[in-house]
């Protein structure tokens, strides 16, 4: 078995913790690296930072705890579900590339993420940091889609 641990990444959606529980039915019990990527300014602080006394950096180092929070709660759900789970946290834009980043800096021998399910225009519109993970990860990557709302055919 590979000992190398996964990368889970949690940002305290109901689509990340599905995606912990599905790993953790999958892969079964092993290390696991859970991360929560923020970003270096949210849409608000950057209109912040143009004021001429605000320190970017401040906020930057603010999002970072925020990340590192969510993270550590990741962490422990992943603990629940067997995991031998440590948080990681960082901030990154876009935030696949901060995943991608942590991948390789551990060495992840799969990343595991949850899916939106975004469609189309809003999917063009927003992006899909899956579909941008899986394209630049280089290693094997599980997304976790939504569940599905159709009943199930008997």
């Amino acid at each position: 078995m590979n000992d190398a641990p996964i990368l889970i990444c949690y940002d305290g959606s109901d689509d990340a913790q599905r995606a912990i529980d599905a790993a953790a039915d999958l892969l079964g019990p092993r290390r696991a690296v859970v991360l929560d990527v923020g970003p270096p300014l949210t849409p608000a602080e950057s209109l912040a930072v143009m004021a001429p006394v605000t320190p970017g950096a401040a906020f930057e180092e603010v999002n970072e705890d925020d990340a590192r929070q969510r993270a550590r709660a990741g962490a422990e759900l992943a603990r629940r579900a067997g995991f031998d789970a440590e948080a990681r946290a960082d901030v990154a834009a876009p935030s696949w590339e901060g995943i991608v980043e942590v991948a390789d800096e551990v060495d992840a021998a799969v990343i595991v993420l949850g899916s939106r399910g975004l469609k189309g225009a809003r999917e063009a519109f927003v992006g899909s940091v899956s579909h941008a993970v899986t394209e630049h990860a280089g290693r094997p990557v599980l997304i976790v889609p939504p569940p599905h709302d159709r009943p199930r055919a008997s």
